[in-house]
């Protein structure tokens, strides 16, 4: 079992707080003592109406009326001050408890392989984040103060209740019961599954909605109308009949929760009336005046209890959202880590699955491949055939099943991870930027790089238009005050912060898929300079941009089933010849118009 699953849940929770944990619990103590304190002023309200009474009709007789007074102001006081501090202790351990928490899942993130996050959008890790951190911030600080509190006031309530009038308490005690009897369906297992459900139906519809706002450019280019987005509308209805048949059950046992929990004057009045017969008993008179104006405190405590179960459900749902990255395993690393003695790269009975299969096909099966240093390559073959895994594999994007993967005659598991990282530099077929300067944006291919350093590699990335365009030169920010990059455009920034880190193995995948002529062109020119003396591995589906390169491998089901240079895989007009002759055919294809 894993350490996050070793304890229970509560106290992993309250664990992220650290040394501040011991604030939640000072603040839980302090919420137990001010809620009886909250209660000792309604004794002394009883006390007020026995003098009273006692003195009757003579009321300006009756005795210790402000010492009573003075008594109960004190104590509601002491319950305001001790409330105070008690909130401030569990805020504090709250606070800490959230940024603890982000920081063991973004250290935690850092270990991981980059493999995880191709299967990980950052739109969904940073919601999961977040949204995790704040509901348990929000439980700590509030619900678990109110949860002490909620469970203390019961407590003394009983007491009280039996401390006057027994049998007044026994029938106050009645709709006290019937609220847990109620309650109790709303702390089970299934009331838990059904919040993830809820949160799983409102999270979909929120994904949903986020794509359909991204396509509304494309909806509208082509008339269609909000029907065309058929995954929105499916999460939107989804959600809607959920929320609908969870609400309608729950229409019973939430009403007749409301209904005993304010049900208290419809038992206590008649039974007071029943109680006290034709004698007026003033002890007994004072007792049902002190229920009339205590029991209400029960709908406050009831609430607060209903209240804080969902939250702590939600908090439950959060933690283990956070545990779900914690739980992920990093890379092993070398015990023992050896330095590559060269830069070739070498594949030997390679077999690799992204989630293990007993199957006998793989993602990839059996490849075996060299590349010499400084030599250019390109792996092609039809989509989804094992290219881009095989690329990926490399710099350990995911750790082989099987067989073993060698950077400069080392396996890249013995391979420090530092190491190996710079020894590589990739280029993908979607560019990130970040939403910085341009500068910036390039500076982070290699620490301690100067301004000039930054200038040059984007210069040999041919980014000297781009440059020239923008407001403010190198220290343009993308993305703000209507600066934004083409695709073609990103890709040569791109270029340049691999030009800039100056790593002697590159990987392109699909460098140039998204590129217009003109850029596809400046793109060329500045992989040029990229793979100048450098081993490369290229990805295309272009082959006219692998012509030239020393030696082609062609990937078909996660397998080499070709290997050569462009003229030898031309004449054994195999796979290779075919896809030559569909890519010929494509580039040589003319829209025609016929003249009727």
């Amino acid at each position: 079992m894993s350490n996050t699953q070793s304890k229970n849940k509560f106290i992993r929770l309250l664990n992220y707080s650290g040394n501040y944990k011991y604030l939640s619990i000072l603040g839980m103590i302090l919420s137990a003592l001010s809620a009886i304190c909250l209660l000792i002023p309604f004794i002394y309200i009883w006390d007020v109406v026995n003098a009273l009474l006692a003195a009757a009709p003579n009321f300006s007789q009756a005795q210790n009326l402000e010492t009573y007074a003075f008594n109960a102001f004190a104590f509601a006081i002491a319950g305001i001050v001790l409330n105070f501090f008690g909130l401030m202790g569990t805020h504090l351990s709250a606070f800490k408890n959230e940024k603890n928490m982000k920081d063991a899942a973004i250290n935690h993130l850092l270990k991981l392989p980059l493999g995880y996050f191709s299967n990980h959008t950052s739109g969904g890790i940073r919601k999961v984040i977040d949204f995790s951190t704040s509901k348990t911030e929000t439980f700590l600080a509030h619900q678990l103060f109110d949860l002490t509190g909620a469970i203390i006031t019961p407590i003394a309530f009983i007491i009280l209740l039996f401390s006057f009038d027994w049998l007044l308490g026994l029938i106050c005690l009645i709709p006290i019961i019937l609220c847990f009897i109620f309650m109790y369906p709303m702390f089970s297992a299934e009331s838990q599954n059904i919040m993830v459900q809820y949160q799983t139906y409102l999270e979909k519809m929120n994904g949903e909605a986020v794509e359909y706002v991204r396509g509304i450019p494309v909806t509208k280019a082509f008339q269609q109308s909000v029907y065309s987005f058929k995954n929105f509308i499916d999460a939107i209805r989804n959600y809607a009949k959920f929320s609908a048949n969870y609400s309608l059950s729950t229409q019973l046992p939430m009403t007749a929760f409301t209904v005993s929990i304010n049900g208290f004057f419809a038992l206590l009045i008649p039974a007071g009336i029943l109680l006290a017969g034709s004698v007026v008993d003033k002890k007994f008179l004072a007792d049902f005046m002190f229920y009339i104006i205590f029991t209400p405190i029960c709908a406050v405590m009831m609430n607060k209890i209903m209240t804080v179960s969902q939250d702590w459900m939600l908090a439950s749902h959060a933690l283990e959202g956070i545990e779900e990255i914690l739980n992920e395993k990093p890379l092993v690393e070398a015990v023992n880590p050896q330095k590559p003695k060269n830069h070739s790269i070498e594949f030997e009975g390679v077999y690799f699955d992204y989630e293990k299969t007993s199957g006998d096909e793989h993602i990839l099966n059996d490849v075996n491949l060299k590349i010499n240093e400084n030599e250019t390559v390109a792996l092609v073959g039809p989509s989804g055939g094992g290219k881009t895994t095989i690329a990926s594999l490399i710099p350990r994007f995911w750790d082989v099943d099987e067989g073993s993967i060698k950077v400069g005659e080392v396996d890249v598991r013995d391979i420090s991870t530092k190491d190996l990282m710079e020894n590589i530099s990739f280029v993908f077929q979607n560019t990130t930027l970040f939403k910085d300067s341009i500068y910036n944006n390039v500076a982070i291919g290699r620490k301690g790089a100067s301004r000039e350093d930054v200038k040059k590699a984007l210069s040999l990335a041919q980014c000297d238009d781009i440059i020239e365009e923008l407001p403010d030169g190198i220290d343009t920010v993308i993305g703000t005050e209507g600066t934004y990059l083409s695709g073609g455009q990103q890709q040569r920034i791109a270029l340049a912060r691999a030009i800039l880190k100056d790593a002697p193995i590159i990987i392109l995948d699909e460098a140039t898929a998204l590129a217009d002529p003109e850029n596809e062109y400046m793109i060329q020119k500045a992989i040029s300079q990229i793979t100048m003396d450098k081993t490369v591995i290229m990805i295309a589906h272009r082959l006219s941009t692998v012509k030239n390169v020393d030696r082609i491998y062609v990937v078909e089901n996660g397998r080499i089933v070709e290997e050569g240079n462009h003229s030898s895989l031309v004449e054994d007009e195999g796979l290779y010849s075919r896809m030559w002759d569909e890519f010929n055919q494509s580039i040589q294809w003319k829209v025609k118009s016929e003249v009727a």
